[in-house]
């Protein structure tokens, strides 16, 4: 097993879970696995540069995963370096570029999924630069994301999320549990949640309002004032727009 698992670079216990068999597929051609053990609630400060899609969620286990995709980079495990620091109750992951691969191909060609220990889940700050930001089934007191990007995905996210872009953008959430802020300058952005979903929203800042869409329409506001879940829009000359889909 050990002779395996060192040929091959796959862990003990991934052989043992069968688990990197049913992550790695057809669905990408190359990738490079960084894990780290935890073993305490731990604060995460994470940068990752360029990515085409960008993935973070939570699971049930002991380790950070950060796996590095490509269908064309047949060079990836040489050109980026994930490095992982443990600094006391602090975990910080920087994605490094190598070999002159700049951000731009790094958006075109890489992948980033990024696994977090839902046991040991403290405050997350990130950033990032990528096509589609995707959080999901994260539960956690704070999550930060300074982002470049027009996508963002919420899917099962709860806490308090505190978004800043500078970018138009269209944020799709499946659920509102918490507090969400949209912290943007010079920028118009669109949030669609679910019918039925209770929530109060809040403008904060200079020149920042608010409208709402039904069906692709222009409505009267139906935010429910003092609701627990919370929609805020910060920062200066800015518009958000509240979908109901």
């Amino acid at each position: 097993m050990m002779a395996i698992s060192a040929l091959f670079d796959i862990s003990i216990d991934e052989l043992l879970s069968n688990e990197r068999g049913m992550k790695k597929s057809d669905e990408y051609l190359f990738e490079s696995v960084t894990e780290y053990d935890i073993d305490e609630p731990k604060r995460y400060d994470m940068k990752f540069g360029g990515a085409k899609q960008f993935v973070l969620s939570g699971y049930e286990g002991e380790k950070i995963r950060v796996r590095l995709v490509s269908n064309t980079l047949s060079t990836l495990q040489n050109d980026f370096k994930v490095k992982i620091d443990d600094i006391r109750k602090r975990i910080d992951v920087d994605v490094i570029r190598k070999n002159g691969i700049s951000e731009a191909t790094a958006k075109e060609t890489v992948s980033i999924f990024v696994q977090i220990p839902m046991p040991y889940v403290g405050k997350i700050e990130g950033a990032v630069n990528a096509e589609t930001v995707e959080i999901r089934s994260l539960d956690c007191d704070s999550i930060e994301l300074d982002v470049k990007t027009p996508n963002i995905i919420l899917n099962d996210v709860g806490g308090t999320v505190e978004i800043n872009c500078n970018l138009d953008m269209s944020v799709v959430c499946n659920s509102l549990k918490g507090y969400l802020a949209i912290n943007q300058v010079s920028a118009t952005s669109k949030i669609h949640i679910p019918e039925g979903e209770v929530f109060t929203a809040v403008t904060k800042g200079i020149g920042t309002s608010i409208s709402y869409e039904k069906d692709g329409r222009q409505t009267e506001c139906f935010d429910t004032p003092d609701a627990e879940n919370v929609i805020e829009l910060n920062g200066i000359k800015s518009e958000l727009v509240i979908c109901n889909d």
